[in-house]
């Protein structure tokens, strides 16, 4: 599956691997990058996702998406992400994932953009059906500036995803050229999607990223654990 992930906004906290250790897959333990494990909640717009290389599926193959996600290892030394919650707009889409094991959420998700030149800010809006839980988050990107640090670089270059499909540990691998990534400064945050996942944090996220998006593609998921 081809997709385009645009506008990406990476926010990142410090968390106990204990804590998130029962998110895991059987199979799966908690990965820890400079240190600690990371609970991160990512916001984008999906464009032109379409199965294999083929056109695009009309409508249904752009949308916005906001997820809340760990990070893993899996029994073969794979490091990928975990899924906690991914909440789109797209209602076909959401109940297609959940019926692959994806814990997508149906949701009304917004893209903020605003202000010019260097004071442009970009971010995501949230409202879960019946306001269970919300979200709107927003940053300024220096897009004179280059992320290329080892945390920020670990944090988001992750090639894979490890799931629970039938009973079974899946990874569902994934490519895409590097990340430009961008420093950036939040501006606004009211989350509510951290909270309810389980996953409450203390503070500003110590990592903010902006990046203007990547060509990607999902492969054939492998069984990693029965």
């Amino acid at each position: 599956m081809d997709q385009f992930w645009g506008d990406a906004v990476f926010l990142h906290w410090r968390i106990e691997a204990h804590a998130v250790a029962p998110f895991m897959p059987p199979g799966v333990l908690p990965d820890e990058v400079d240190g600690s494990s990371w609970v991160g909640l990512i916001g984008f717009r999906m464009a032109g996702a379409g199965l294999g290389r083929g056109l695009p599926v009309p409508y249904f193959g752009s949308f916005t998406e906001i997820n809340v996600r760990l990070y893993s290892r899996g029994p073969d030394g794979t490091r990928g992400v975990v899924f906690v919650t991914l909440d789109a707009s797209r209602l076909a889409v959401v109940l297609a994932a959940r019926a692959g094991g994806i814990p997508y959420v149906w949701s009304r998700c917004t893209p903020l953009v605003r202000g010019e030149g260097g004071q442009r800010e970009y971010g995501y809006d949230v409202v879960r059906y019946r306001r269970q839980a919300v979200s709107r988050f927003a940053v300024r990107p220096d897009t004179d500036s280059t992320a290329d640090d080892r945390l920020s670089l670990e944090l988001t270059a992750r090639f894979g995803l490890h799931s629970t499909f039938a009973g079974r540990t899946i990874y569902i691998p994934n490519t895409h050229t590097p990340w430009l990534l961008h420093p950036a400064t939040l501006t606004e945050f009211d989350d509510g999607l951290l909270g309810a996942a389980g996953l409450p944090v203390q503070g500003p996220p110590a990592s903010v990223l902006f990046s203007p998006g990547v060509q990607t593609q999902f492969g054939r998921p492998r069984v990693v654990h029965r």
